[in-house]
């Protein structure tokens, strides 16, 4: 179903606040504004949009001093300042021919960015923070998640996977614990800064349809006549975070990885765009996979505009790339994450893809191929091209996470966990049906080529599970245990599932009341674990009551809280995390 949005006017800065432990939350009814230097104030209410506040400078909370300068223009040539106002007044012009057209769900930033998905400002290092508990003295290090965190008030659509990218960070030490976050500082966003306006399209909220054609046109005119620079990528590097090659990188598929340095005091400094010493010329997904014995890094970069759509590639454990192998596809699919056994990468080809030739017709370039048959390609990991792939179909599967996946030699299979989503693109597009994440196991057989598909949770006590991990020791590896989000009320997490992945048992943990949490992240208690939930499950939870954000330490095997670090501002809900031992942040490169 294709998205049609409204246009609101012209770019304007957020002006962030966040909710101080000492003051009282607004309550569910609170109108809010957003700080607007070249327009009055306009108030929005969230009745309509979100049964929780949001914090863009409520009237509740003291707002933060401006932290973005006025448009830069001293270095700009006559021609260029002229330009610069043409193309301004165009994209005026734009916003107003679009605002008649209302919002879908999907990319309205009255929903995508309310309540606890609205955007904080940075937060240099707060120390000796209050614990509940006690943290288990293995843990030793920085437990960091990644997240949107729009610096920007969007100006027209937006998705909360737009935002810009901002790494938050908990760094324990002897039971100490400290918090601090900080903006990824993407060319996009320094560039942005520079400019004081949102002004690199957003890939979800804003490229669609006419006027998406109308707004790439807009921001390349732009790079034209030199007001800003596209070359050096576009990606906001919100998503993943992964620590390899003795480097802390914040990542989006839409761009190279980001090289982001963890202080001694655990505070976080973007070193920048990090392209293996020149061996990396491509976007890199935001889920690469690192073998637990090899230490090699394994990845994939799909390209939506020109062929070859989809490469695989991987990396040495001292940071050496090999060649890229070229897989052919016949159009340009999403591919957001994939999975890797002792032998073999698995690679999703399904249903969601790009068309961009929808854009003319006034549609949106993401959509549901319904004629496509979902597949799984295997390939061998050392593969030095596409012609040792296998391909098994699995109709009607598409699976946005791919929880772990191990060969089966007894019954020639490769077997794959994942979340199986219907409507396979409800996260981009608006639709009236429910969505259903479904803990599934998939058995591709290299033999015979066909596929089996069973729902791992009896029906009786299913539950959207999306977000999570295995222990990632045993990556590639036959595991017994998951630990996956609760998304329930969608898209809260309400807790996390402890699932056997042979018998179906699961174990919940809640938050309780009115707190939700994010993905679930599994830290193995060390080399001297007894098994494999051996350890502490790492989340923060945001109670919805209070205003107030935790991070939440769990044990594993009991699924009991062992500690409660309370957190000195709110932490957004977000994505994916990681957790880098003391050791490995004294070896930053």
């Amino acid at each position: 179903m294709a998205c049609s949005y409204v246009l609101t006017p012209n770019p304007t800065k957020l002006n962030l606040s966040f909710a101080p432990a000492d003051l009282d939350a607004p309550s569910p009814s609170s109108s809010v504004s957003f700080t607007n230097t070249k327009q009055r104030r306009r108030k929005l209410s969230t009745n309509s949009v979100s049964d929780t506040p949001t914090l863009l400078n409520s009237p509740n909370y003291p707002s933060p001093n401006p932290i973005i300068p006025e448009k830069d223009t001293s270095r700009w040539n006559p021609l260029q300042r002229a330009a610069s106002a043409a193309l301004d007044f165009a994209e005026t012009a734009l916003l107003r021919r679009e605002r008649s057209k209302p919002l879908p769900k999907t990319v309205d930033p009255r929903h995508q960015i309310s309540g606890n998905y609205a955007p904080v400002p940075e937060q240099s290092v707060k120390s000796s923070l209050s614990v509940d508990g006690k943290i288990p003295d293995c843990i030793d290090g920085v437990y960091l998640r990644n997240g949107a965190n729009p610096l920007f008030e969007p100006v027209s659509g937006h998705h909360l996977f737009d935002g810009d990218g901002m790494v938050h960070a908990v760094k324990i030490t002897n039971g100490d614990a400290s918090y601090s976050c900080r903006f990824t500082e993407t060319e996009r966003l320094v560039q942005e800064k520079q400019l004081g306006s949102p002004i690199f399209p957003k890939a979800i909220g804003e490229l669609h349809g006419h006027s998406g054609i109308a707004r790439l046109m807009l921001f390349y005119a732009r790079g034209l006549f030199g007001l800003l620079n596209h070359k050096n990528g576009t990606g906001v590097a919100n998503a993943g975070l992964v620590y390899f090659h003795d480097r802390l990188l914040a990542m989006s598929e839409d761009d190279l990885p980001y090289q982001v340095r963890v202080t001694d005091n655990g505070d976080l400094e973007t070193i920048g765009r990090f392209d293996f010493d020149g061996q990396l010329s491509s976007a890199m997904i935001a889920h690469p996979k690192i073998d637990p014995e090899t230490k090699e890094l394994f990845a994939l970069s799909y390209d939506v505009v020109k062929k070859p759509y989809l490469k695989y590639f991987r990396f040495s454990p001292d940071g050496e790339k090999s060649p890229d192998v070229e897989i052919p596809l016949a159009s340009p699919t999403m591919m957001h994450d994939f999975a890797i056994t002792e032998n073999f990468v698995v690679i999703p080809d399904q249903q969601v893809v790009f068309k961009l030739s929808d854009m003319f017709l006034g549609k949106s370039p993401v959509k549901y191929d319904g004629e496509k048959i979902s597949r799984f390609g295997i390939l061998p990991r050392n593969a030095k091209d596409a012609s040792e792939m296998v391909w098994v179909e699995s109709p009607e599967t598409f699976c946005f996470h791919l929880w772990n996946a191990w060969e089966s030699p007894e019954t020639n299979e490769v077997v794959v966990i994942g979340s199986c989503m219907t409507p396979a693109d409800s996260i981009f597009n608006e639709c009236d049906e429910q969505l259903n994440s479904v803990l599934s196991e998939i058995r591709l057989n290299l033999k015979t080529g066909k596929s089996t598909r069973r729902t791992i949770i009896p029906g009786s006590v299913q539950v959207n599970l999306e977000a999570g991990m295995v222990n990632r020791n045993l990556l590639g590896r036959k595991t017994r245990y998951a630990y996956l989000a609760i998304a329930e009320p969608w898209p809260k997490v309400s807790g996390f599932a402890k699932v056997d992945l042979s018998t179906g048992e699961v174990k919940n943990h809640f938050y309780g009341g009115k707190k939700y949490g994010g993905e679930p992240f599994f830290l193995p208690r060390g080399l001297e674990s007894d098994g494999e939930d051996d350890g502490y499950i790492m989340s923060f939870v945001h109670d919805e009551e209070s205003w107030e954000s935790e991070l939440h330490i769990v044990n594993a095997v009991t699924l009991e809280l062992e500690a409660t670090v309370k957190l000195p501002s709110r932490v957004p809900y977000g994505f994916h995390g990681t957790f880098v031992n003391s050791a490995d942040m004294l070896n930053q490169a």
